[in-house]
């Protein structure tokens, strides 16, 4: 009569699937948990789900292996690997597809309507490497004009002070961290988070009366606190803040 048993070595692959899996797991959890509450670094608790996702990739390989060796006896594999299969599958698709889901994003963190005269910063203070991956203001001024040729300055049909107050109540809306407005002078200062690692992101608006002085000129920089690229992050957030400031 043909055994059933599962091969030795076909039980101990699922095994160290689903031990993996839930290791990966375990990993990006805690490591991304840490630096939520900046714990460690953000770029640490990056780290951990990358590494996780190392990890998931292991066992990802390791479940397929445990498949080929079972495939002519199913109940060989026991009940937990094809889940493990599954959720590993998916970590490592959704940190694959990171890379993808950000387009043509350049390699750049610190964007602007104004690529001549950026809103300055004067109560958060801008980071000291800044020009990090770019070197010179020229390159970041290149390679920004031709990645985010839409972002410029918008023109709202309110005096300054309207304008200011309007896009305060926008900005609190986003759930951004005011850190300084002077609605009188059409200045706000304000720090957005972004994930549930909560990188965080800081914005300026500068809202300048037009020449007849019943519109406003509205310019607006958003610029990420660590890391190279922001994966359009910031771009994004400028697009969606002024779309909503105008059909407000």
């Amino acid at each position: 009569m043909a055994s059933h048993a599962p091969a030795p070595g076909s039980s101990r692959l699922a095994r160290w699937t689903v031990f993996l899996t839930l290791a990966s797991l375990l990993i990006a959890v805690i490591g991304l948990t840490l630096a939520r509450y900046d714990l460690i670094p953000k770029l640490a608790g990056f780290g951990a789900l990358v590494g996780g996702a190392l990890v998931a990739l292991i066992a990802l390989l390791l479940g397929l292996a445990a498949l080929i060796t079972t495939r002519r006896r199913p109940e060989a594999r026991g009940g937990k690997l094809i889940p493990a299969i599954l959720v590993s599958l998916v970590y490592v698709g959704f940190i694959v597809s990171r890379p993808f889901a950000a387009g043509s994003a350049p390699t750049i963190h610190d964007i602007t309507t104004d690529l001549a005269n950026p809103p300055q910063f004067e109560t958060i203070h801008l980071r000291a490497d800044n020009l990090v991956g770019v070197d010179s203001l020229e390159n970041w001024r290149k390679i920004h004009g031709a990645a985010y040729p839409d972002l410029q300055t918008v023109t709202i049909a309110k005096p300054v002070a309207e304008a200011t107050s309007l896009a305060l109540r926008l900005a609190n809306e986003a759930g951004w961290e005011i850190v300084s407005s002077d609605p009188a002078r059409g200045h706000i200062e304000a720090t957005a988070s972004v994930s549930y690692i909560r990188f965080h992101d800081d914005v300026v608006i500068r809202i300048a009366p037009s020449d007849d002085g019943k519109s406003s000129r509205v310019d607006m920089r958003s610029v990420s606190r660590v890391g190279v690229g922001d994966l359009g992050v910031n771009a994004r957030r400028i697009r969606t803040f002024l779309a909503a400031l105008r059909a407000a």
